[in-house]
This record gives structure tokens, sequence and C-alpha cells, in this order.
């Protein structure tokens, strides 16, 4: 499996592969579980190497690191996936 920021950097520079509609699935702490996001609503600022802006509904924007992309969709089709979070048991 070749590493998400891999993945995303060949979405962004490769025109031909690039032109797809994408979907991102990370895992959100907060809300305990996957949220699902058109690539357009993701952005990748120069020189950041861990992260990446998560945009919402309402304009609002925060960092998502890399380490909790769960699975990317190109087209409607899973391309890439690692394995799901289990949530831990609160105390």
């Amino acid at each position: 499996m070749i590493p998400i920021r891999e993945l995303l950097a060949r979405i962004r520079w490769d025109p031909e592969f690039g032109a797809a509609r994408f979907d991102i699935a990370y895992f959100d702490r907060r809300a305990r579980r996957l949220v699902r996001l058109p690539l357009e609503r993701i952005a990748m600022r120069a020189g950041e190497r861990f992260a990446f802006e998560a945009i919402e509904d309402d304009g609002s924007a925060h960092s998502v690191p890399y380490h909790r992309v769960r699975a990317v969709w190109r087209d409607g089709t899973l391309i890439w996936s690692r394995a799901p979070v289990r949530p831990r048991a609160r105390r």
C-alpha cells in the first residue's frame, strides 16, 4: 500500500489520474466516526507534511492528520484503505 501522502500527490499532479471525482474518509475523534468528504473540501498547504485542512459545510476548517485518513474513493470505487480504528473505551 502506498502512503496516503503519495496518493494525494498523484491525484494532485497526475492530470490523467486526477481527472476523476475523489472522496476521502477520515476518523473524526470528537464524533468518534468516519467522515467522508469530497476532495474539493480538502486543502493541502505547501510544506505541510503531517496534516491537511478539512472544510466543513459552514466554511470553517480544521486540521486532520494524515494518519487519520482511512479510505479514498475514485469515481465511487474504493482505491485505498487502511485498517479501521476501533474507538477506545471511555473511562
